[in-house]
C-alpha cells in the first residue's frame, strides 16, 4: 500500500473496510491503515474493557465505541434490506443492550493439572479462555464462574465440559454437558453445590440429554407476566432489555388486531405479550417448548392457543394464513422460506417479522414486497452487544 487509508465501515464479520475495499482486523471508521499496514487509532476507537477481549472469542467490537458500535448494527439490517432493492418506509432507532445484561450463556471448562480452565473459547479456537471477568454476563451469572471452575477440577473428566447458564424466576438454572460425576459423593457434592449458590435448577447430561437433579421449584420464565415452564434448553432471548423492545415493537406494530397467528412461536414470548383482547394461535415444532406454552396458557385461561406443527415441513398454507388479522414470525437464523412463500401467496396484509439473521431475513422480505408488501418499519437491535450478532424488527403491510 503507497498511501494511507480510512477504515470506512465495520462489516459484517467485524473488520474494518477502507474505500478500496480493503479489510483490516481491529479497525473501526475514523481509525487510519498507514501505509505499512499498521492501524492509527481514530475518534471512535476506544480501549476494550476487558482484559480477554484480544483472546476470547465472546466479544468481536470492544474496540468500538458506542457511536461506531450502533452504526455498525444499523448498517447491518439496513445494507441487508438495500443489498434486496428494498424501500424502507421508517428506520427506528437502533437498540443497543447495555454491558453485563446478558441472561443466558454457554461456557466452556476443562479440567487440568493445576484445577480448571472455564470461560469461552478463543477466537477461531478450541482453547478456552479462563475468564477473570467478563463485561456482557449478567453479574449473577458471573458470580457463579470461580465455584463452577471448582466443581469441574473436582469433577471433570478429560473431554471439556459444556456449561449452560440461564436467568430464570427461581435464579439460575445450569446445565452441565460431560461431566462425569460418577459415584453418591460427586452427587452429593453437586447438591451442596446447588443448594449453596442457591440454584434454581442443577442438570447433568452424560450424553444422554439433561437429568435434573436439583429443582426445589418448578422452573419457569416470566413472559408477558405469565410464569411459562422452562423445559432445559429452551431459547429464550438474550437479554431482558432487548426482549422488551422486540414485544414492545410487536404490540405497536399488531395494535388492534382481533386475532394473530405467532408462528415460531418457542414458549409464547411474543403470544403471551399479544394476547388479550387479541387471540392469538402459537404455532411450534418443539414439543416442549409447545407444551410448556399451553400449559401456562390453560393455566391462567388465556386466549392463547398451541399448535405443534413443524412450519419448515408443514407452513400454514395461504387459506390458513389469510384468516388472521395479522401474522408474527420470529424464525431461527435461516429464516423462514417455505412460510414466507405461502404467506406471500395467501390475503394476508399485516405482517411483524423478528429476524436473528439479517440476510436471511432479507431475502424473505423480498419475496414479500414481490408479493406486494410494503416494508413500513424496520428497527436494528443489538443484544448480543460487542458482537457482530446482529438482530431486527419489522413491519410490513400490503
Amino acid at each position: 500500500m503507497s498511501e494511507a487509508e480510512t477504515i470506512l465501515r465495520i462489516a459484517a464479520k467485524g473488520d474494518g473496510v477502507t474505500a478500496s475495499g480493503r479489510h483490516i482486523a481491529g479497525g473501526v471508521p475514523g481509525d487510519v491503515v498507514r501505509p505499512d499496514g499498521t492501524l492509527e487509532p481514530g475518534p471512535h476507537h476506544v480501549e476494550a474493557p476487558c482484559r480477554h477481549f484480544r483472546t476470547c472469542g465472546g466479544c468481536q467490537l470492544q474496540q468500538a465505541d458506542e457511536e461506531a458500535l450502533r452504526r455498525f448494527v444499523t448498517e447491518r439490517v439496513a445494507f441487508a434490506a438495500e443489498g434486496q432493492g428494498i424501500t424502507v418506509g421508517e428506520l427506528l432507532p437502533t437498540h443497543l443492550s447495555p454491558p453485563r445484561t446478558r441472561r443466558r450463556a454457554t461456557l466452556h471448562a476443562l479440567r487440568t493439572a493445576k484445577g480448571a480452565v472455564l470461560g469461552f473459547r478463543e477466537k477461531g479456537a478450541h482453547r478456552i479462555v479462563d475468564l477473570a471477568e467478563c463485561h456482557i454476563l449478567l453479574p449473577e451469572l458471573f458470580a457463579l464462574v470461580c465455584p463452577l471452575r471448582s466443581v469441574i477440577a473436582n469433577h471433570g473428566g478429560k473431554p471439556p465440559v459444556d456449561i449452560e447458564l440461564t436467568v430464570v424466576d427461581q435464579g439460575v438454572d445450569c446445565t452441565l454437558k460431560g461431566i462425569q460425576a460418577d459415584g453418591l459423593a460427586a452427587t452429593e457434592a453437586l447438591l451442596d453445590f446447588a443448594r449453596e449458590h442457591q440454584l434454581a435448577r442443577l442438570s447433568l447430561d452424560r450424553g444422554y440429554g439433561p437429568e435434573t437433579v436439583w429443582e426445589p421449584q418448578p422452573v419457569t420464565v416470566a413472559l408477558g407476566q405469565v410464569p411459562v415452564p422452562f423445559p432445559q434448553g429452551s431459547f429464550l432471548q438474550p437479554t431482558g432489555d432487548g426482549e422488551s423492545t422486540l414485544i414492545g415493537d410487536a404490540r405497536d406494530f399488531l395494535a388492534e388486531a382481533g386475532t394473530i397467528a405467532d408462528l415460531f412461536s418457542g414458549l409464547g414470548t411474543f403470544a403471551f405479550a399479544l394476547a388479550g383482547p387479541a387471540k392469538v394461535l402459537a404455532v411450534e415444532a418443539a414439543r416442549d417448548a409447545h407444551l410448556a406454552c399451553k400449559a401456562a396458557a390453560n393455566a391462567r385461561v388465556l386466549p392463547v392457543h398451541s399448535l405443534h406443527r413443524d412450519l419448515f415441513r408443514n407452513p400454514l398454507q395461504p387459506d390458513e394464513a389469510g384468516r388472521f388479522d395479522a401474522l408474527l414470525l420470529d424464525p431461527p437464523r435461516a429464516g423462514a422460506r417455505e412460510q414466507i412463500a405461502q404467506i406471500a401467496a395467501s390475503k394476508a396484509s399485516r405482517l411483524a417479522y423478528v429476524s436473528c439473521n439479517p440476510a436471511s431475513w432479507a431475502k424473505d422480505a423480498k419475496v414479500l414486497v414481490d408479493a406486494g408488501f410494503r416494508l413500513e418499519k424496520l428497527r436494528p437491535v443489538g443484544q448480543f452487544r460487542w458482537s457482530t450478532h446482529v438482530e431486527l424488527t419489522s413491519y410490513f403491510i400490503r
